[in-house]
């Protein structure tokens, strides 16, 4: 066709506009490939699977570990289990499971925060925290991770699945079962209130209809095996509940005598059927306000 052909498109075409608007307008659409994140900016992170970023914790919401009463042992493994991990040393992902409100999460925070203080890790440890929806992007972070010279925990509060939920092959993967395997300067703390991670319905419907019942369980059930230390909480004594209160409230200066603020106490815990760490602190706050205090730790 000759170029002065009458039919020739024009030099200029009247849809190149439209044509490049729509280009624009996927261009601001597509997601930004992610950067890396500045682990300097802070030292607890929240992984946002939907972007695949780390977003970067101002104040981490926790107390000090001084404060945890009535968890000495668990506390002391965790604590040492920790520092090994952030001096380089061999160390376990951890389970932490058992009773509601026994500071099992707050365990988690507290042992990361006083260890980070520890002269020789002077803050090269960081917590990141990763959603129980979000465990399918498991892998994912771990590989970003894999090449910072920080040391992290990662850490899921309330991990459990229930029946249909098949994430859990991604947390095992990511765990130890994967081609690459857990990255050396990553370690995995999880809380559940099952010691297997499992509902015990989820259990039986796999013995049920399976063909092989005791290969389908073990299949699911060694999920927690890949978790070498675990961790047990248990409901609190009266003595431990008593002394998680007054330990609250000496650190924030509640002055009141300690026969009222115990029978007080008693009879907040059996309102609520529980004795436990949240009671304790619920507690607290309402002590607090009864006396027009802020709770601020007593210099």
């Amino acid at each position: 066709m000759h170029e002065d052909s009458p039919m020739s498109p024009p030099a200029s075409d009247s849809s190149d506009p439209l044509l490049r608007r729509i280009a624009e307008a996927l261009e601001r659409l597509a997601p930004a490939a992610p950067g890396k994140p500045d682990f300097d900016a802070a030292e607890a992170f929240v992984w946002r699977a939907e972007k695949g970023t780390l977003a970067p914790v101002a104040k981490v919401n926790r107390v000090d570990i001084s404060l945890l009463r009535g968890v000495d042992r668990v506390r002391d493994l965790l604590v040492e289990n920790t520092e090994r991990f952030a001096r380089g040393l061999p160390a376990n992902n951890a389970l932490l499971w058992g009773a509601r409100g026994m500071g099992k999460s707050s365990l988690v925070k507290a042992a990361q925060a006083a260890i980070n203080r520890r002269p020789g890790v002077d803050g090269k440890l960081k917590l990141v925290e990763i959603h129980r929806e979000d465990i399918e992007g498991l892998p994912a972070l771990m590989s970003m991770l894999r090449e910072s010279p920080y040391r992290f925990i990662v850490f899921c509060d309330d991990l459990s699945f229930d029946a249909g939920d098949a994430s859990y092959k991604s947390l095992k993967a990511a765990l130890e079962g994967g081609v690459e395997g857990r990255p050396a300067n990553v370690l995995f703390y999880a809380t559940s209130n099952r010691r297997h991670l499992l509902s015990r319905e989820m259990m039986e419907n796999e013995r049920s209809s399976a063909i092989n019942p005791g290969e389908a369980v073990e299949e699911k059930v060694s999920l927690s095996d890949r978790f070498g230390l675990w961790l047990g909480f248990h409901h609190c004594s009266q003595d431990d509940y008593l002394a998680m209160v007054h330990g609250y409230a000496k650190h924030y200066g509640l002055d009141a005598p300690a026969e009222t603020i115990e029978r007080d106490a008693l009879e907040w815990a059996t309102t609520r059927g529980s004795r436990s760490g949240r009671t304790a602190w619920q507690f607290t706050q309402d002590l607090a306000g009864r006396l027009g205090k802020p709770l601020v730790a007593a210099t």
